[in-house]
Formats: C-alpha cells, structure tokens, sequence
C-alpha cells in the first residue's frame, strides 16, 4: 500500500513538490510561534516571588544636591525618615531606576574561582528593600546596619546567580571576585523574582548594599504602602515630597501599572506573530483543499475504475487521505531537520525542552491540519459513481 501510494505521489511530483514547500514553509512558521507560546507558557508558570501590588515607585530628579557624602546621606535620611514616620507607609528603601517592570537595566560581570558569569543584573538598595517588596530569603539574611563599615562588601544573590555559581553547595559566605572592588561576600539568597514582568524567563542578579556614595546617583524610593493608603494619601505623600525637595521633579508611579505596561511590550511582538502565521495558515489550508479537490476532478476516471473492479468507498477516501498524510510527512521530516538544529547549537540560549514541545505541537497541527483538509474531498471521491465515472472519461 505505501509502496503504490509512493509511485502516485511520484507520477506527480511537480504538483506534489509544490504542496510539500507550502507544508514545510507553514511548519517553520508555526514552530516558531509555538516556540514563544511554550517559552512565554513556561515562564508565565513560574511564581513571580514577590509582593508589587502595594508598592509605589517614587522618581525624583534633583539638579542640585549636597557635595559631601555625609550632607547628602544625612539629607536623604531625614527623608526617609520623614516617610517612614508616615502610618499608610510600611517600608522605604532608595535605590536605582533599575526597579521591577522598569525599561532600565544596569548588568555586570561575576567571577568566583575562574568560573565567568557576564550580563547579571546589579541592584545597588537599601536595607528595607526587601521589605519593601517582600522578598523571600532561601539561605542566610538580607541586608542590615551591622554591614556598614565591613571590610568587604555585602551582596544578595538570587537562586539562578547561585545556582551558577555554587550548584547546590551553600552560598554564604563565599566571596567573589571583582577585580579592583572590595571584594563581594554573599550574606544571603533570595528566590527567583520575575522582576522584567510574567512572561520574562529568570536572569541572574546580584544586589548590594548601598553606601553613603549612592545617594549621588540613587533617584527612586520604592515605599511599601498599606491597605489604608488611597489616592488622597498619594497626594498628601506627592505634596510632603514636593515641600521637602522644592526645585526636584516627582513622579509616583504605582508597580501594577508598570506590570501591565511591562507584560504588554512582551506580548504585543508574540500577537503580531500568530496573527501573520493564522493567515498564512489559512492560505495553506485554502491551497491544500483546492489541490486535492484538483486532484480528484483530474482522477475522476481512475477512481471510477477502482471502483467498478470493487473498491469500496472508504477505500478510496483513505487512499486520498493517506497520500495527504504521506506528503506531509515528507515535509515534516525536512522541517523536523531543520528544527532539532535549534536545540542542538542552543539558538536564542532557550531550554532544549521549549523547543522540543514546540516542534511536537507543530507537528500534531499540521497533521490536523491537512485531515481536516483531505477529509471532505477524501468523502466526495468516495462518493463518485463509477459508471458515471467512467461515462465522463
């Protein structure tokens, strides 16, 4: 049977050429919108490990602060003090524009005993940071004020860095090396925080403590507000930090907000993607149709004659089905080909299983795709009389 269903595919292998290119172009399409789909899926599953509901983003610009270091800290202490002592806030910690859901990044290198970890994501914060977004510690302690003046610096990794870095041997208490710095000792572990929005996969991060230096580039107040805390309080709170820095720009922004917008710029570049691959989908399944009802027209006669020597209907309809399938799987294998070379060179530096899933699913919509396809003219063929059949030819 597949032997003679290879011999009709040959006798007509310009048609069947082209009708293999479209399956194997729509296969390249569709796995690679599977690939984002299962990609986004899987990071979209994992938990996002930390509080941003109640947290607001307070960004300043001051054009001219204290010289000296200890003015500025004693300046930018008062006014955290001055939120703090504020009942609707729970928590306050300074720290760069690089918060959650922001657009800015700020990366660096991490070496420890010749290993080399490039483009982790530095956060310099204060001691209420992880208050203030309420971060979960998986091995030692966050920041406090016993690590000012430490003959080292005192750093927070996150699961992934650690991972990297140590596999399931204990952090704390290892110091890395940073060159000319003084050098890192990690203090503690956090878990993972799907800080860059839902659908963003974990990256390495490290976070240190601020110093009184980084009061000169710091311009954003992360404060943890209570349930009491409503839009009359944000104006008291943008009025209270208005009087305090009078010739400063303010904005508060709000986490979930940023969330929304952070999760938008992830989806929208996926959205325009299957909206391209459901109409070339579309075409394909129109061209697959109208091949094989042409084909069917065209074979009019051959079929008339199975018929009349004693093929059965479903017979003939599986035949046509199975050609179908046949061509398919001759476009997959190429395309599967093409495919595996993903993983294999490790492409966009995404886990082997995404594309494996995504070459699977791929694989089971085009099948589907071409049985709903083959299925009705598969019917009509088998309704053909043979008599009138073989009148016609």
């Amino acid at each position: 049977m597949l032997k003679h269903l290879f011999k009709l595919i040959w006798n007509k292998k310009k048609q069947n050429f082209v009708l293999m290119l479209e399956i194997l172009v729509s296969f390249l399409v569709i796995f690679a919108v599977f690939t984002m789909v299962v990609y986004y899926y899987k990071n979209y599953r994992k938990p996002m490990n930390f509080d941003y509901e109640p947290v607001w983003a307070i960004q300043f610009r001051i054009e001219q602060r204290p010289q000296s270091n200890d003015s500025l800290s004693l300046y930018f202490e008062a006014l955290r003090n001055q939120l703090t002592s504020m009942p609707e806030i729970a928590a306050v910690s300074f720290t760069g524009h690089n918060i959650p859901f922001s657009m800015s990044t700020s990366q660096n290198n991490v070496n420890y005993e010749g290993m080399h970890i490039s483009g982790v994501n530095d956060y310099t914060v204060q001691d209420g940071y992880a208050a203030a977004l309420g971060l979960i510690m998986q091995e030692g302690r966050w920041f406090s004020r016993a690590d000012a003046g430490a003959n080292y610096r005192p750093v927070v990794l996150n699961n992934f860095l650690k991972e990297k870095l140590f596999g399931n041997a204990n952090a704390v208490g290892k110091v890395l090396d940073k060159g000319s710095e003084r050098p890192l000792k990690v203090i503690g572990v956090i878990h993972d925080i799907k800080e860059k929005g839902d659908y963003q996969a974990i990256e390495p991060s490290l976070y240190r403590r601020a110093d009184t230096s980084s009061y000169r580039w710091m311009e954003v107040i992360l404060v943890r507000v209570k349930p009491t805390a409503n839009i009359a309080f944000e104006g008291r709170l943008y009025k209270a930090l208005a009087a305090y820095m009078p010739n400063a720009t303010v904005e508060i922004e709000h986490l979930t907000n940023k969330r929304v917008s952070k999760n938008s710029m992830t989806l929208v570049p996926m959205i325009i993607m299957m909206i391209v691959a459901g109409f070339l989908v579309i075409n394909v399944a129109l061209g697959l149709f109208g091949v094989l009802w042409y084909n069917i027209n065209r074979r009019r006669g051959e079929i008339g004659l199975r018929r009349a020597v004693g093929a059965t209907g479903q017979s003939i309809s599986r035949q046509l089905v199975s050609e179908a399938l046949v061509l398919s799987t001759m476009a997959l294998l190429v395309g599967c080909f093409f495919a595996v070379q993903f993983p294999l060179l490790n492409v966009f530096d995404m886990p082997a299983g995404v594309y494996l899933t995504a070459i699977g699913l791929s694989v089971v919509f085009i099948y589907g795709l071409v049985m709903v396809c083959a299925l009705y003219p598969g019917k009509q063929a088998a309704a053909i009389y043979p008599a009138v059949a073989l009148h016609e030819d």
